[in-house]
């Protein structure tokens, strides 16, 4: 069985993740075939389509939020993603599960002996009338119904868990700073979610596997797990296994992939990117070795930007005091430099006029 180290792993992530070359996809396609970007911080999808589609521009992202072909919702791991409206409607119900345990996992004692069902009728009763609300409206409407628990764990049991919402623009608009105001999805997409099969099947789990390998493979099925805070799909995996070819990493583990998925070689040149907070492409594994140093893996989840050098996290990036400022990892050549403050001015440009300078933080490097 062939055996794939980490810079082999690294290169087929960045050619599905499109930061090898940049493409030329629309906002929905791109948005489409990454399933998803993890959005809780709402400017920070602009940097990742940026770092990825050639030419972009904020306009197309806000067309594809207030043309609802894209929408911010609550779905994977329970965090806020930007996906497109098909894929929100598709895949909310097999989330549903997930969502309440989630929620129920972090304020358990404060909703103990809560009716959920009872809740989430309510909660529907209140949004009927199509206005949107912010989770505050919204609890203050039940909570003389419920009112032992914490307004924040109730809100959160709403709109994170029991009713799937759409948060509206402007929230998520080119910088806008707007509180989120919360509609059902059904009523903001004017379509109905997907119900699950009465049958017992998992056609969405199947899609959810073979999307997220074209998207992040090769992957072991606790990656899959990990980036979709489903129960690795052991079902959906199980079906899919005969159309699926098998590597292994360094450490023995198996690894899924599509046949014709790109892979490729490892001495491929990755050109410099500067990702956002909470990229999929740092994210999107339970093993990230492929693309950061373990010393290094606290970063992502605090949600410090990162830079890639070579395809792999090498130093961090803020705006602040208008300059962009890199802070460096470890040292870089001189070549490694030039290209990293090459590409910084560019997405200088691109985020503000305003910002004069760009700098590394260690004066060594400057």
């Amino acid at each position: 069985m062939t055996v794939l180290d980490a810079r082999a792993l690294n290169r087929a992530t960045l050619a599905r993740q499109h930061l090898l070359e940049r493409g030329e996809l629309s906002v929905p396609e791109v948005v489409a075939h990454l399933c998803g970007m993890q959005a809780q911080e709402p400017q920070e999808p602009f940097t990742g389509l940026w770092s990825r589609l050639a030419g972009f521009e904020p306009g197309r992202l806000d067309e594809a939020l207030t043309g609802r072909a894209v929408v911010r919702t609550h779905l994977m791991r329970r965090t806020v993603h930007l996906v497109t409206a098909d894929d929100a409607l598709a895949w909310r119900a097999r989330h549903d599960a997930m969502l309440r345990q989630r929620v129920l996992g972090t304020y358990r004692p404060e909703l103990a002996g809560i009716d959920l069902d009872e809740v989430a009728a309510a909660g529907r009763a209140v949004m009927a009338d199509g206005r949107p609300r912010s989770m505050t409206e919204l609890v203050q409407t039940l909570e003389e119904r419920w009112p032992g628990p914490p307004r924040r764990a109730l809100g959160e049991l709403l709109v994170a868990a029991l009713i799937p919402m759409a948060q509206l623009p402007p929230r998520g608009l080119w910088q806008q700073t707007a509180g989120v105001r919360n509609l059902p999805l059904s009523t903001w997409l004017e379509r109905d979610i997907d119900p699950l099969p009465v049958d017992g099947a998992d056609p969405v789990g199947q899609q959810l596997l073979r999307r997220y390998l074209a998207a992040y493979g090769p992957a072991a099925s606790a990656d899959l797990r990990a980036w979709s805070g489903l129960a690795g799909l052991p079902a959906a995996v199980k079906a899919a296994r005969d159309e699926l070819v098998v590597f292994r990493d360094e450490r023995g583990r198996e690894l899924l992939d599509l046949p014709e998925a790109p892979r490729p070689h490892p001495d491929t040149p990755a050109p410099v990117r500067f990702l956002p907070a909470f990229d999929n492409a740092i994210l999107g594994h339970h093993d990230r070795s492929r693309i950061i140093d373990a010393a290094h893996l606290g970063l992502s989840v605090a949600g410090h930007r990162t830079v890639l050098v070579d395809g792999r996290v090498t130093a961090t990036w803020a705006v602040r005091d208008r300059r962009l400022g890199v802070s460096p990892l470890r040292p870089l050549t001189r070549v490694e430099q030039e290209a990293v403050r090459a590409e910084a001015q560019d997405l200088a440009a691109f985020l503000d006029d305003w910002i004069e300078h760009v700098v590394f933080d260690d004066p060594a490097l400057s």
